[in-house]
């Protein structure tokens, strides 16, 4: 299936100077209330979502949304509206309604604005924004082609969760009263499948998914549903394995997980609570010193990338972890100023965080491992952040020298997240792009494998 784009370049920035004068309006009423300073955001997106199942459409979407909110502050009081209605009345309303809660708050020293010296200068194009020109017939399309290619791999595929095609192109701007005003379109693209393969031994769901910013990019749409289905068919006569300690690796697409725990526990909301077992380390080991997880958030075309964060500050290419020493927590302005330190432009979230790949692929990392376990899906929500505690349910491959033996199910890996990073052996090259978090497989020492 080929995928057709649309060049009209007016459409790169589509309402952009409409959005600002929204935002300018809102900022010039949040003055006219007696703020001392204020910001505001505005929102339009919209989009395509089409799902075949078994051959037949099951739903079809289109969504339009918009977003307005205001922030104010009378000193160092705060006050935060918001509305999706647009209208001058409407619009005055929710100034007012912020105004009203920000007179009534408590004082905040670390409330307000970020520092003025730390907002973008510059808004790079980093190239976010390729509208696709799919309506809802071609999606349809597009959907049963993935789901038929899937369905078609092996007559064990006895059943289907859906195929779905999404589109979504969405403009943000940000503005305060500080003098700053920026704002970028972005789009979105996704193709998903997801099957179900029974034999005697029972059955088996798996899925697979490719999303990018460019329609052009996605995977080849019968791959999708070929990768799905191999992927289900792989998991049939699944076993449990007896309890053991065993090294692990975290397959790239559930790697993430992994450091997405690490950001939870850099960031500056549990740091300044103490809720966080990364508390104080800054500056101290905190995985093996082959380890460098890095920001790079102007990337051209990635899904983490952004000039600016939700507050203006700009956004750059920074290392968290250096030869396993932490370098730097996630921060916004005001977890920044309840440290006593400065916005590391975080607020919203991290760009493109990506740990260095070494130059071993998935089955090189099996090789090394010799005997352990793969893991390929996990459930449940066992973390505490305080302590570094981590326990969740599993799926995956037993492996014995170096290759997969046999699927297993209902399992329990367990450990303690600082020892985890600690005992990261190697970085596989197989990075997953497909999120604001970009890893390859990781292989752990030694983890608890709880099963029979």
């Amino acid at each position: 299936m080929k995928y057709t784009m649309m060049e009209n370049r007016e459409s790169v920035f589509p309402g952009q100077l409409e959005q600002e004068s929204l935002v300018a309006d809102v900022l010039q009423a949040a003055q006219s209330e007696g703020a001392s300073s204020a910001e505001a955001g505005v929102s339009f997106g919209s989009g395509l979502s089409v799902t075949v199942r078994m051959g037949e459409v099951e739903t079809l979407e289109y969504n339009r949304d918009r977003s307005l909110g205001v922030t104010v502050y009378f000193g160092q009081r705060k006050g935060s509206a918001s509305t999706s209605d647009w209208s001058p009345a409407a619009l005055r309303e929710t100034v007012k309604a912020a105004c009203a809660i920000a007179r009534h708050a408590g004082e905040d020293p670390h409330a307000g604005l970020a520092d003025p010296d730390s907002l973008a200068s510059e808004i790079p194009d980093l190239d976010l924004c390729h509208s696709w020109d799919v309506d809802a017939e071609t999606a349809i399309e597009i959907a049963k082609q993935c789901e038929d290619s899937a369905r078609s791999v092996d007559a064990r595929i006895s059943n289907s969760e859906g195929a779905t095609v999404s589109s979504h192109r969405g403009l943000s701007v940000y503005g305060n009263s500080l003098g700053f005003t920026g704002g970028y379109p972005t789009t979105r693209h996704s193709i998903s499948c997801a099957v179900i393969a029974a034999d005697k031994s029972g059955m088996q769901r798996d899925y697979w998914y490719s999303i990018a910013r460019a329609a052009t990019d996605l995977e080849e749409v019968r791959a999708i549903g070929e990768r799905a289905a191999q992927r289900a068919l792989n998991r049939l006569n699944a076993r449990k394995v007896k309890t053991t300690n065993v090294p692990v690796i975290y397959q790239a697409e559930v790697a993430r997980g992994l450091l997405q725990h690490f950001v939870g526990a850099i960031s500056g909301g549990n740091l300044y609570r103490k809720s966080s077992f990364l508390l104080d380390q800054l500056g101290k080991q905190v995985f093996p010193e082959h380890v460098r997880i890095h920001e790079l958030p102007h990337l051209k075309k990635a899904l983490g990338s952004a000039p600016f964060d939700q507050e203006g500050v700009a956004t750059r290419a920074r290392d968290i972890v250096h030869g396993g020493v932490l370098q730097g927590y996630v921060l916004g302005s005001y977890s920044a100023r309840k440290l006593g330190m400065q916005s590391t432009g975080n607020a919203g979230g991290v760009h493109n965080l990506t740990i260095e790949p070494g130059d071993r692929d998935l089955p090189a990392l099996l090789k090394e491992m010799g005997t352990g376990l793969l893991i390929t899906e996990l459930m449940g929500q066992g973390i505490n952040l305080v302590t570094g505690d981590y326990s969740r349910g599993a799926a995956g491959f037993w492996v014995e020298n170096g290759e997969i033996q046999y699927p297993v199910e209902e399992i329990t890996v367990a450990g303690n997240l600082r020892d985890m990073f600690m005992q990261l052996v190697a970085v596989g090259s197989d990075v997953d792009t497909r999120g604001n978090i970009r890893t390859g497989s990781l292989l752990l020492e030694n983890m608890t494998v709880a099963g029979d």
